[in-house]
């Protein structure tokens, strides 16, 4: 069995069900699972996948766990009541192999209980797929090209860069996964409050995964996934304030919380131009996940600026396919100009020598209306309807990409 707990995905997606729970509760999605890998033949193991995901849907949140979630101080109680009797549910996953080779995942059900499907889903389709294609991993190339990572985050001048762990859903096993975080745990130091002082300054933050960080006393990290923004289409009052209806109902939620927002769902000049100084003051930062990570930060920092907000009190959270060396990079660009935090994915679990999959599960419906993102980086669109794609770059004055 893969997955042995429902912990074991990205704090966002609880922090994203809980405003479904108290704000939307009523409303129904549909997603879709897309590998990005050309000539990948998933279909072969959907049987496989399809156990897992039986065995998936065989779990419920132990007490230990539910009181770890309650402990988080804007984890509400009766949230917590909820989970105590969830469960998934196995009739709203339909997982198809194509005589292409290729495999259709669809999910279709209430938002509230079809939104914990997606990490642990993809967590199984990589698992699963790595133990048929390397029986035998080379885990030693793997722990060399960790100790590269770490060697270079350790260098001179570095000591305050701090990274994280957003890697659960491209991972190459959950073994190697959790290898990963304890290495980097012991090499790095943890962070353990926002603010540490000592003559060697801890650079691992922490981890999106919250069995990890309980289990392994990491911070758990994260605040809300462009689903959330995109259901906003549907539930917002129209849709040219969707995006700010979003921020709105999430610092409802929150009252100054998890205060890091998406900027990428529309794009950054349509972000820009929903995210006011009134925004610029209410919300702790923004996080890159699309786009020139260079532009955007200076970007957001002119932002700020314009709208008489010290950058040097907000955060930039860089979480975009990062590497170690792209992450120095960009620490060296910004460091005392803002507040900065990195989250590295794939390159972290997922980095042995093989090729990882490219592979996402996206909404595509809300309330049988059509979804969609318009990111800085056209081939992270997903999208089955061309007639609302158009429409949204109509409202929120989007220039169609190059042909």
């Amino acid at each position: 069995m893969i997955i042995h707990s429902l912990l074991d995905t990205d704090l966002y997606k609880f922090t994203m069900m809980q405003v479904v729970l108290h704000h939307f509760p009523g409303a129904r999605v549909e997603y879709r699972f897309k590998c990005r890998n050309p000539g990948v033949n998933l279909a072969q193991f959907a049987d496989q996948i399809r156990d897992e995901v039986r065995q998936l849907c065989s779990l419920q949140f132990k007490e230990e766990e539910l009181a770890y979630l309650k402990a988080m101080r804007f984890i509400k109680s009766d949230f917590v009541d909820f989970l105590g009797l969830f469960k998934l549910n196995e009739k709203y996953i339909d997982i198809v192999p194509l005589p292409s080779g290729e495999l259709e995942i669809g999910i279709k059900g209430p938002w509230l209980h079809t939104i914990l499907f997606e990490i642990p889903v993809l967590a199984i389709v990589n698992e699963v797929y790595f133990r048929n294609t390397q029986p035998e991993p080379d885990f030693a190339e793997g722990r060399r090209r960790l100790d590269t990572k770490i060697t270079q985050l350790q260098a001179e001048g570095l000591s305050d860069l701090k990274i994280a762990d957003y890697g659960t859903r491209r991972r190459f096993a959950k073994g190697w996964h959790e290898e990963v975080l304890r290495t980097l745990s012991s090499r790095l130091g943890v962070v353990t409050t926002p603010v540490q002082t000592g003559t060697k300054l801890p650079q691992f933050a922490g981890t999106s995964n919250v069995l990890y960080a309980k289990n392994l006393g990491l911070i758990p990290l994260g605040t809300m996934a462009h689903e959330y923004l995109q259901a906003c289409q549907a539930l917002g009052p129209r849709l040219r304030d969707s995006q700010i209806f979003g921020f709105e109902s999430w610092a409802r939620e929150y009252r100054g919380d998890l205060g890091i927002a998406l900027s990428d769902v529309y794009g950054m000049s349509a972000f820009l131009r929903d995210f006011d100084m009134y925004f610029c003051k209410l919300f702790d930062g923004a996080r890159h996940d699309s786009g020139d990570p260079f532009q955007w930060g200076e970007r957001m920092l002119a932002h700020y600026i314009a709208n008489r907000v010290d950058p040097r009190t907000k955060t930039l959270i860089f979480s975009d396919g990062l590497t170690v060396p792209r992450t120095i990079e960009l620490y060296q660009q910004f460091r005392g100009r803002c507040q900065l935090a990195f989250g590295i994915g794939t390159n972290l679990t997922n980095d042995l020598g093989y090729e990882p999959l490219q592979i996402v599960i996206k909404m595509v419906r809300c309330n049988d209306q059509p979804v969609a993102k318009l990111s800085d980086t056209p081939a992270k669109n997903m999208c089955d309807d061309e007639k609302y794609l158009a429409y949204l770059r109509q409202v929120f004055e989007i220039e169609p990409p190059a042909a």
